[in-house]
């Protein structure tokens, strides 16, 4: 019987995977694939994930079709290349993957990559012809651009009815930016210039178009087409992981190297996480500080569709494996970068940025005040991780944490006699247990924090037994859907004591699982396999967290008690969006003594309601989420060149605007300076709302206990 010798380092990750990773890196091509190492690999993961697991789930037929599930997207998200003749082939595997890890006879792999290389080989030629003549801009016709409203081809001419409309639009895209290029061109050409060059004619405007997509693919198949039956593998056992919930995963021995450095806060790049998803390469976070950050375009949720470096010609970036991806967007200090982007609203931007060391004092804590004068003085305190130096040798100074920074802020505020305090915990992807359960403590008396639930049934309750609080005045939490993990835990307890209000989007994100990392080369059954080595690592679900209330924040998350217009609010980026992430549920809550101080939540929400509709920013963050939600659903584009261009000066037109000052609850916006940074606080509407909320706390003449819900 297999015997893991570990559990080996069991850390609350964030949902963004690492807080401090510029990248979440995939496995490289790794040759050789050797059955015997895929046999061992397949009967450490059958015997470890049931075992090990929070959910304690078999390893059977619903894992399997899950984990197929997961398999076809991986190598055919957009249904591009595969017909459904060869979808039925890869169909027979469906209930069998569960089987194939039993038996160590693990053919899938195999199979679709021999099917995915044919494949790929007929749409090359299907291309080429395509591309090699002139598209008919003026015909009326739409094309699909979301492959989840799609099924696949089921002929070949279907196949190439479908690649026609995708190049069509492309080429078509391109053609019009070329437009774009020699009007803006024409118009700041230099009047010294005797003989500037003539404008394109339709015909070679729409040759240099079709040219650049046929590199585009050219660039896009050599990718393919170095992807390894090791890849297939290592994707194969990740997807079955990922078919018990959507944190828990396989990481081959490149990715856990890379997991390694970014446990220890090794940061480069232009200081964006990323992710490969559906085929796309997509930001999930832009660290304060970073080059990213401080260029102020790239934000959370963007696809990356090419990179170019500095003036060369722009690589498509599309399906490729996030390991090339990231080796083109990394590079050298003071190197420009150009990123094609697709924003969540449709529109495609290009954005240039000068590659620099992430600043990694922007990371932590930091404070400020508001209002003053005639307005009450309010702190506000930003938390963008919670972070913690466990070993004290990596990019953090020595043993800093997130409380004592947090600690220090509130102490150095109330010196200043603030009459309350913000804290921001916005876009926070959570971090360390520790940081969350101590710095709850410094605004609670004594008392529970967090209920921490194993697959068991074990449940355990975590306290913080100081006394009094380090700060006892009105209190209001800001969060979005990106705040997760540690940052639900805290905004959970102190809105079950009645200690805050919590204010921002309709609910966090929900993830409420803590993960531990097992080493695989440790739990090798014999001692004479050392020669499979190295094999990687699992990340294994293996707790929950519940509220004190008994409520769990996995799923759910935290519901505002006060929610405001977001402009993002309809992007499905919350853990109950997520294939296969754990449900919500409860267990019995544990005794505690509500904060004595508390306020009148309806009377609260009501003033505030009021505000938020008479207030302009507002007024345009509420047009712009209503703009993007409609954009969002219309997938089906015109064909036509005329319509093609109205679309796109639309889109242009609906550009958010800038005016109002929203302060980068979704990575934007990056400021340089102190100076800087106080400007953004000040123009947040989100901030000012906040201290307006405040306001109403401290002028209530005789606080009231109002009733809290999960």
């Amino acid at each position: 019987m297999l015997s893991f010798r570990f559990l080996s380092r069991i850390i609350l990750l964030p949902v963004v995977l690492l807080l401090l990773a510029t990248v979440v890196p995939a496995s490289a091509p790794e040759t050789g694939f050797d059955p015997a190492r895929a046999k061992l690999l397949g009967f450490m993961l059958q015997e470890g994930l049931p075992r090990y697991h929070y959910s304690q789930r078999a390893l059977d037929d619903t894992i399997s079709e899950a984990a197929y599930t997961l398999f076809l997207e991986g190598i055919d998200f957009q249904k591009r290349f595969l017909l459904k003749p060869d979808v039925a082939v890869l169909a027979g595997f469906r209930l069998r993957m569960d089987d194939e890890l039993r038996s160590g006879q693990i053919r899938l792999p195999q199979v679709a990559d021999t099917l995915i290389r044919e494949r790929l080989a007929v749409t090359r030629q299907v291309i080429g012809k395509l591309l090699a003549a002139d598209f008919d801009f003026t015909r009326h016709e739409m094309y699909e651009t979301d492959p989840e409203k799609l099924d696949f081809a089921a002929t070949e001419a279907e196949f190439r009815e479908r690649w026609r409309q995708a190049l069509t639009y492309q080429v078509l895209a391109e053609y019009v930016d070329l437009e774009q290029e020699e009007k803006a061109n024409l118009d700041k050409k230099d009047d010294k210039k005797e003989n500037p060059a003539p404008a394109r004619t339709p015909e070679q405007r729409q040759k240099l178009a079709r040219e650049k997509v046929q590199k585009s693919y050219d660039n896009l198949f050599q990718r393919l087409e170095r992807i390894t039956v090791q890849d297939r593998f290592n994707a194969y056992l990740d997807d079955i992981s990922r078919a018990f919930d959507p944190h828990t995963s396989y990481m081959p021995p490149t990715a856990k190297e890379d997991f390694d450095i970014t446990m220890r806060g090794s940061l480069e790049g232009i200081g964006a996480t990323l992710q490969e998803e559906g085929g796309y390469i997509k930001v999930l976070r832009v660290i304060p500080g970073s080059a990213a950050a401080r260029q102020g375009e790239l934000e959370v949720e963007d696809l990356i569709l090419k990179v170019a470096q500095a003036d060369a010609e722009a690589v498509d970036v599309t399906d490729m494996s996030l390991r090339d991806a990231v080796s083109m967007i990394r590079g050298k200090k003071g190197t420009e970068v150009r990123l094609t982007v697709k924003k969540p609203d449709a529109r495609i931007v290009v954005i240039s940025i000068v590659r620099d060391v992430v600043q990694i004092e922007e990371t932590f804590v930091k404070s400020t005040t508001v209002g003053g004068g005639d307005k009450p003085l309010v702190g506000f305190i930003k938390i963008p991780s919670f972070y913690r130096d466990f070993s004290n040798t990596g990019i953090f100074k020595k043993g800093r944490n997130a409380t004592d920074d947090v600690r220090a802020e509130v102490e150095a505020l109330k010196k200043q006699k603030i009459s309350g305090l913000i804290i921001d915990l916005r876009n926070d992807g959570g971090g360390a247990l520790p940081d969350a359960i101590e710095i709850a403590g410094l605004f609670l008396n004594s008392g529970p924090v967090v209920q921490v639930r194993t697959g068991d049934g074990s449940i355990s309750s975590h306290d913080v037994d100081n006394g009094k609080p380090l700060y006892d005045g009105p209190l209001v939490i800001l969060v979005n859907q990106f705040s997760a993990s540690s940052s639900e835990i805290l905004a959970g307890v102190l809105q079950d004591y009645g200690r805050a209000v919590i204010i921002g989007g309709k609910h966090t994100h929900g993830k409420g699982t803590v993960q531990s990392i097992i080493d695989l080369d440790r739990g090798l059954p014999f001692r004479n396999m050392e020669q499979y080595k190295p094999l990687g690592a699992l990340k294994v679900t293996i707790q929950k967290f519940y509220r004190i209330s008994g409520a769990s924040t996995q799923y759910r998350g935290v519901a505002s008690d006060i929610i405001l217009p977001d402009r993002f609010g309809h992007l499905k980026t919350g853990e109950k969006d997520i294939k296969y992430s754990l449900p919500w549920d409860t267990i019995a809550a544990v005794p505690f003594t509500p904060w004595p101080d508390r306020f009148d939540l309806p009377q609260l929400q009501a003033a505030s309601a009021k505000r938020v509709a008479a207030d302009t920013d507002f007024q345009r963050i509420s047009r712009e989420a209503e703009r993007a939600k409609i954009r969002s659903e219309e997938t089906l584009r015109s064909l036509n060149i005329v319509d093609f261009r109205k679309e796109r000066k639309e889109l242009l037109k609906d550009e958010p605007e800038e005016d109002g000052g929203e302060m980068a609850p979704h990575g934007k916006k990056g400021a340089d300076t102190v100076k800087e940074w106080q400007t953004e606080v000040d123009k947040d509407p989100y901030i000012r709302e906040a201290s307006k909320v405040l306001g109403d706390m401290l002028s209530a003449k005789k606080p009231v206990v109002a009733g809290r819900s999960s």
